[in-house]
């Protein structure tokens, strides 16, 4: 069982009221366009889906699994995010412009994880048991990437829109492409006043890194060739010989 699983379960539990307030107030630090509190309760679909699934989670834990399912029908109607109610979210969850998320049954989902549109914690397998993802604390996730399976993606973790991730994660790392490459390692993920670091689009273009290291080499066999064709030049006219003339000479 991954370490977010076990600190969930050992911890002691909060009221279903402070965690919804948490996940309420968190909105602040992860949406400039967060204006104020009530706006925030009211008009956020994602805070909506989070909200609902906590009361559903609670029925789905206490073996109440058709009302479970039934609210968690609903809140899928009403805010266009699908989270199974057997799925275990962590505190000051986020989902930023609420819409098209998946968040299957077995998925585990750390504290502080922010994720956008189009994201899917989806299985990849019949078998019983684990099946779906684990996103520990502070992960954030970019619009519409897919992570598949039973992995992992490490504290702290970046995965970059629409990357396609099968494999676990590093800690701190950020991943992009599909499937998901790692890109960039260790990255503050704080910014000013604690506030957590949302440029997610800033990450590298490794087709564009190798179309550069290529380039570069290319440069220096053409510099290092015309030096040679100049040495070979000056020993021809040394010795009274015709010089070699390249292509560009005789055009």
């Amino acid at each position: 069982m991954s370490v977010v699983a076990i600190e969930h379960t050992t911890a002691a539990p909060k009221s279903l009221w402070r965690m919804i307030r948490d996940d309420v107030a968190c909105v602040h630090q992860r949406d400039p366009a967060a204006r104020n509190t009530a706006e925030v309760a009211l008009l956020y679909p994602g805070v909506h889906a989070i909200v609902l699934h906590r009361i559903s989670h609670g029925l789905w834990t206490a073996k109440h699994k058709f009302l479970a399912r039934l609210l968690s029908f609903t809140a899928r109607f009403l805010t266009n995010v699908d989270i199974h109610p057997g799925a275990s979210i962590g505190e000051r969850f986020f989902i930023d412009h609420g819409a098209g998320v998946v968040i299957g049954e077995t998925a585990i989902v750390g504290d502080d994880v922010t994720l956008y549109h189009g994201v899917t914690l989806g299985g990849s397998s019949w078998s019983p048991g684990k099946r779906h993802p684990t996103l520990e604390d502070g992960v954030l996730v970019g619009a519409g990437a897919k992570i598949l399976g039973d992995i992992t993606v490490g504290r702290n973790a970046r995965i970059g829109a629409n990357s396609v991730v099968i494999e676990d994660v590093a800690p701190e790392a950020t991943v992009v492409g599909i499937p998901g490459q790692i890109v960039r390692k260790a990255r503050p993920r704080s910014g000013p006043g604690g506030r957590i670091d949302l440029e997610h689009h800033l990450i590298t273009n490794p087709v564009a890194d190798a179309m550069s290291i290529m380039i570069d080499r290319i440069d220096f066999l053409e510099t290092r060739l015309a030096h040679l064709q100049q040495k070979v030049g000056a020993s021809l006219a040394d010795k009274g010989r015709p010089q070699i003339q390249t292509e560009d000479q005789t055009s």
